[in-house]
């Protein structure tokens, strides 16, 4: 398995890292712990060692289940939790397609620090996101609050998870920011418009989540597909049977590349990614050895500048249909 360092923070982890998210939460029911464990396992057998959870997966479960599998392989892994939401029972997390409730208050970052370490079973937090920017409290706030959780030995790296430019800069500023987590692959390309030149003159990583397009980049998804009222996909608007339908060109131009260079469309996606810069981690998420393999796959396959240019010119001629989140969650990234 190749290796990176995500910007200047001297921070090395796997080329590819797994997102643990699904296995717990947003894809339908929680799956099995021992399957989940063995997972983990096998991911970082196979030279996995960068893994992303969140306090709020479950809730706590996610972390509780890297905490049971990984702490065995302490030495050889790289956690990346979150903060940033108010889990009390009223608060609504359901799949974070509601209306989640933030909550980014200096005492509240250093209760959830705290309650994760013992989650997780670790000493320290390697990389701990802020999840979602809370507008109520200032980001030099944030950053100060987890600068000195820093001090203290209980996190290694500071990161932000959908956060704007202004944003990351003013916590940059005060705290040296190592990674920046946001949505990007072919279906969804924001992060070219200001992020990615804002990481890159800042030195600052980038670990793309659902760089599989949540799984239509795949093939394995299409107009007929259907998905379990708990699968959180059911309810965004880039999931409805139409904006599949419509979207299917996309899987089509990255499955007639992957027939040329023999692989699959997944490690198409994932391989484009990876050309992009290198200090971009991507985090597939998956519940199947076979498709971890896969995923793993991507990192040896190489796309020539021709690949790169014909992706280019002909996905820049596809309308991509439908938002991706719902209007009010969508209100909550970016900021």
């Amino acid at each position: 398995m190749q290796k990176r360092v995500l910007g200047k923070s001297g921070l090395e982890v796997s080329a590819l890292g797994l997102g643990c998210m699904g296995m717990s939460f947003s894809y339908g029911p929680p799956k099995d712990q021992k399957e989940m464990t063995a997972l983990l396992q096998a991911a970082v057998e196979r030279g996995i060692t960068f893994f992303d959870t969140a306090e709020v997966y479950g809730p706590f479960i996610n972390e509780e289940l890297l905490g049971e599998a990984l702490s065995p392989l302490r030495n050889k892994v790289v956690i990346a939790t979150k903060f940033g939401f108010d889990l009390n029972p009223n608060a609504d997390v359901r799949g974070m397609t509601g209306s989640p409730a933030l909550d980014s208050r200096p005492q509240h970052i250093k209760e959830v620090a705290e309650a994760s370490l013992k989650r997780l079973k670790i000493e320290a937090i390697d990389l701990f996101y802020q999840h979602r920017v809370d507008p109520a409290v200032p980001i030099e706030e944030v950053a100060g609050a987890v600068k000195e959780l820093i001090r203290e030995g209980k996190v290694k790296h500071f990161g932000l998870s959908e956060a704007g430019v202004d944003t990351i800069r003013r916590a940059h500023a005060v705290q040296s920011v190592t990674a920046v987590q946001s949505e990007y692959s072919l279906w969804w390309r924001r992060p070219e418009e200001g992020l990615l030149q804002t990481l890159e003159e800042l030195g600052i990583g980038f670990v793309p989540y659902s760089p599989l397009g949540r799984g239509f980049l795949t093939g394995k998804i299409d107009a007929n597909t259907s998905f379990d009222s708990s699968d959180f996909r059911s309810s965004l608007p880039r999931f409805t049977a139409e904006a599949r339908q419509a979207n299917q060109a996309l899987v089509d131009l990255i499955a007639g590349i992957a027939d040329r260079k023999r692989a699959t469309p997944a490690q198409v996606a994932l391989a484009w990614l990876l050309a992009q810069k290198p200090w971009i981690v991507p985090i597939p998420g998956t519940t199947k050895l076979e498709r971890l393999e896969e995923n793993i796959g991507a990192v040896s396959l190489q796309l020539s500048p021709d690949d790169l240019r014909e992706i280019e010119e002909a996905s820049s001629k596809i309308h991509i249909e439908g938002e991706r989140y719902p209007e009010k969650l969508e209100k909550i990234t970016q900021r």
